[in-house]
């Protein structure tokens, strides 16, 4: 995909927060100091009045944000994800998840693609860590094209709503405009037979690229995007992997307790099925550039491919 045009998801978060802004204007950004790094500059240009810079102090943003829910505002709080999951992670549990407030927590720059700014800004816990709050919905979208669309479902949802964006820039695989944003459900990209891989975030583009390079092989791979960790679409899983027989979990993230474990949780208990987690094993992330983490990790499509083999045999 590499003729693909790309665009950061963290872009697109921006881009939209002025979409959602300019429909409904009970929508305010928070943002701890960080607002030309998580795009919500592009918001507070537009709507100066709506726009709070908590300056660094992410927990305080929080617990702003949840009395603003309590007052019928639409709150959103950015930060990196490393801060706003991970910083924050008490006053999100309490403040806004134990009384169910209409917060929404945009969340950029994680994953191991933040690149050069190291493993303590990499964040590879936050999804696990949004999973386990009751109520949390945890979303993690593929391009800018369903960033966007994601954005504009959570302004709609009432409840807190994680979303999960990326640093670099990623393919846009998802037609502007045909695409259909819907809240824990997965989309079915490619058919197969062979094997199912499962991904979200940018595993997605890879594990299209991979289902290229296996077909080649004779593998033929069904490739879903799980845009939505929590609900997750049981359905289309069980549907998968009924037919196929093994399953692949593809993610940007920690093998424990992210999308591959939200997988098994479901197979284990509806259809026992092998499944091989691709993600980051138990460890820190490391400073370089983002490509060439990608790459050493195993997160492109040929690092994606050879996993897949490699579960086959």
């Amino acid at each position: 995909m590499a003729d693909v045009k790309k665009i950061a998801t963290r872009e697109s978060y921006g881009n939209a927060l002025v979409e959602v802004g300019k429909e409904n204007p009970n929508v305010i950004v928070l943002d701890a100091d960080l607002a030309n790094a998580t795009k919500t500059n592009v918001f507070q240009k537009a709507f100066p009045d709506r726009h709070i810079d908590c300056g660094i102090a992410e927990c305080n943003m929080t617990g702003i944000a949840a009395g603003l829910a309590t007052c019928g505002k639409i709150p959103f709080i950015s930060s990196f994800a490393m801060f706003a999951a991970g910083r924050n992670y008490e006053q999100i549990r309490n403040s806004i998840g134990y009384p169910h407030l209409n917060v929404k927590i945009g969340a950029t720059h994680a994953g191991i693609t933040v690149g050069e700014d190291g493993a303590s800004h990499q964040c590879l816990e936050d999804i696990a860590l949004m999973r386990v709050i009751p109520g949390m919905t945890v979303i993690v979208p593929a391009d800018d094209t369903e960033a966007r669309a994601a954005v504009h479902a959570a302004v709609d949802y009432e409840g807190p709503v994680y979303l999960r964006f990326g640093r670099a820039g990623v393919p846009v695989i998802n037609d502007p405009d045909n695409y259909k944003f819907e809240m824990g459900k997965g989309v079915l990209l490619r058919e197969g037979s062979d094997v199912t891989i499962v991904a979200t975030g940018i595993l997605v583009a890879a594990a299209l690229d991979a289902a290229e390079l296996l077909a080649a092989e004779g593998i033929s791979a069904e490739v879903i995007n799980i845009h939505t960790i929590k609900p997750i679409d049981e359905d289309i899983i069980i549907k998968s992997a009924s037919k196929t027989g093994k399953v692949v979990t593809a993610e940007e993230h920690s093998v424990i307790g992210g999308l591959g474990s939200a997988v098994c949780d479901v197979l284990s208990a509806k259809l026992p099925t092998p499944v091989y987690k691709i993600g980051i094993n138990d460890q820190f992330g490391e400073s370089g550039t983002a490509a060439a983490l990608v790459e050493k990790y195993g997160l492109d499509g040929a690092g994606v491919a050879k996993s897949v083999k490699g579960f086959l045999k």
